[in-house]
């Protein structure tokens, strides 16, 4: 599905006093925070696992430790076909496909909880005049479901799994909403919680603020770890934005 046509963009300064390390290299002002959903802006992931539980039930086996990597942040292609391997190849992989996603709508369709924090902050950001977009490595139904709760007004952009060559852990999803915004990757921060999510937005030159749900993460050169997005509001973004910071931050 073709993305919306994306909004105006318009950087801002970095804010003065800001809590983030001033020992940096200076960069260009931030033209856009790009969001993760699952796990990021709406508390899907224990859904998606629930999912995939069920389904790798169904198939003779039981998720543990070992499968976190295959299922968290990652596409339902991606899970179906460690699912595939798993269970020996007996079950085709569009067939285990369809079932987790029809599991996953199921869950999804009750209506996902908003994270703490995040419909404030999405309404700072609008209040702010920052462009946002959504990077997803759903797909285009379950964004849509979830965007319906949201609001598809908030976001410039969005771009859902197979919308892109390649989904996340690639770094193609984030540089294709960089670009439909008119921007650089490298002057927008991502905002993301799973490993694959980073990997993917790191590898297209983004700054990350990384907010873990299910899965640790840990502060580096060019990610800046919080605990939730309730630390979160346009002025740390805008400093991210126009900074690298060595070692990233564990809190605000």
């Amino acid at each position: 599905m073709k993305p919306p046509s994306p909004g105006s963009t318009a950087p801002g300064p970095t804010a003065p006093g800001s809590p983030v390390r001033d020992s940096v290299t200076a960069g260009q002002a931030l033209r856009a925070v790009l969001f993760d959903m699952d796990g990021t802006l709406v508390d899907t992931e224990p859904l998606w696992w629930q999912a995939t539980e069920a389904v790798a039930e169904s198939l003779g086996h039981t998720l543990a430790e070992a499968d976190v990597a295959a299922v968290v942040g990652r596409s339902v292609t991606d899970t179906a076909e460690h699912l595939h391997r798993t269970t020996g190849g007996r079950v085709p992989v569009p067939s285990i496909e369809r079932s987790l996603l029809d599991g996953f709508h199921e869950r999804v369709a009750r209506g996902p909880r908003a994270m703490p924090g995040a419909l404030d902050l999405l309404d700072a950001l609008a209040e702010a005049g920052i462009p946002l977009g959504l990077v997803s490595a759903s797909p285009r139904s379950v964004v849509d479901l979830v965007l319906a709760g949201l609001g598809p007004h908030r976001f410039a952009v969005t771009f859902a799994d197979g919308e892109t060559p390649r989904t996340k852990p690639h770094p193609d999803p984030y540089l294709a909403a960089a670009k439909a915004l008119g921007v650089e990757a490298r002057s927008c921060v991502a905002v993301e919680d799973s490993p694959a999510g980073i990997a993917s937005a790191e590898a297209a030159g983004c700054h990350v603020l990384a907010v873990p749900s299910s899965v640790p993460i840990d502060a580096a050169d060019g990610r800046t770890v919080v605990a939730g997005l309730t630390e979160v509001d346009p002025a740390l973004l805008r400093a991210l934005g126009g900074r690298r910071v060595p070692g990233g931050r564990a809190s605000r």
